[in-house]
């Protein structure tokens, strides 16, 4: 059974958003400077939470990711912030040349499935 909360009806935007990018490196040999130039992020304070992380590759079909971004912002317009940063802008300066893949996602938190969905 799902709770009140999980079944509130909020304005789009107004929940917490959780932000989650992969990386992977042209070349192996970048990954410091791929790390490094990621890591400007963590000065940005728009984000509630922000960690730059590297794959431990423990998943026998998911060793394609290098380096992962993961954050946590109060709404769509603290996502919004982030992003507009000139931080932002000066670690993709560094990261863009090197990477080979980058996937994001974002999402809502109040509408994520915590719980099976059944008939």
């Amino acid at each position: 059974m799902l709770t009140a909360s999980r079944t509130e009806i909020r304005p789009r935007g107004a929940c917490l958003i959780r932000h989650i990018v992969f990386f992977s490196a042209r070349n192996r040999d970048d990954l410091a400077t791929i790390r490094k130039g990621l890591s400007i992020l963590t000065e940005i304070p728009h984000a509630m939470r922000l960690e730059i992380g590297e794959n431990v590759k423990s998943d026998q079909l998911g060793t394609d990711v290098d380096l992962i971004v993961y954050g946590e912002f109060a709404d769509e317009a603290a996502l919004a912030a982030y992003k507009a940063h000139p931080n932002y802008q000066a670690s993709i300066d560094i990261v863009r040349p090197l990477r080979e893949i980058r996937m994001a996602a974002d999402y809502e938190v109040d509408s994520a499935l915590v719980e099976p969905i059944r008939p």
